[in-house]
């Protein structure tokens, strides 16, 4: 068993701003907002949304691949993940996005050993398209991929875990870890559960918070 797990959340956690933001607000501009309102009245499932924006940027693949190398990752992730290894740790990141752009910048970026979960994407007809297994272990009818599923199946590898969010699918697997890092609506949504956790704006600060806890 190994001392301890980071996990994180990728788009809005790791990057500046979630990719599907980037692609409506550039591709789809005023199109997607009566869905949007859906989406967030809870008309529409997460996976639902998400697919229609990036089915709909009619963009060719290397038009895609240029937009994904050019989502704000963090510029202080890589080295905080080199940390963690060097602590004896891992870093394990699970998205509600897809693997198909995740991949992309972390080679961009040089970083390796990273297990991924997430919703498998390719590309076709002008567009990224979820190729979900209904049948995995991890599958959600809502979000593709059941990060909680995900985070339960590895708790017992690890000594401790810690969870890195920002937004609302990210609230059940943080409440399961044993301390969490918060930004965007995570932190509202974590102080209704009065589950501690220690806000940042990026991964500079996260380090010397997380190695008292080590």
């Amino acid at each position: 068993m190994k001392d301890f797990a980071f996990i994180s959340d990728f788009d809005g956690t790791l990057t500046e701003k979630d990719f599907y933001k980037i692609l409506s607000e550039a591709y789809l501009k005023e199109e997607f907002l009566p869905l949007f309102k859906d989406w967030k009245s809870g008309k529409m499932k997460d996976r639902e949304y998400l697919s229609y924006v990036f089915n709909n940027v009619k963009r060719s693949e290397a038009e895609i691949e240029e937009d994904i190398l050019n989502i704000p990752f963090d510029p202080f992730a890589k080295e905080f993940i080199k940390k963690v290894k060097d602590a004896g740790g891992d870093f394990i990141v699970i998205s509600a996005g897809t693997s198909y752009y995740i991949d992309k910048i972390f080679e961009k970026h040089n970083i390796e050993g990273v297990d991924v979960y997430s919703n498998k994407g390719i590309f076709k007809d002008n567009g990224i398209y979820f190729d979900l297994d209904e049948n995995s272990e991890f599958y959600s009818d809502r979000y593709g991929i059941n990060k909680l599923s995900v985070v339960e199946k590895i708790k017992g590898n690890y000594k401790k875990i810690f969870y890195a969010g920002d937004s609302s699918p990210d609230l059940e697997p943080a409440l399961a870890c044993d301390m969490v890092f918060a930004k965007g609506s995570l932190v509202e949504l974590l102080k209704k559960e009065k589950k501690e956790f220690i806000e940042f704006q990026n991964f500079s600060e996260v380090w010397d918070k997380l190695k008292k806890y080590l």
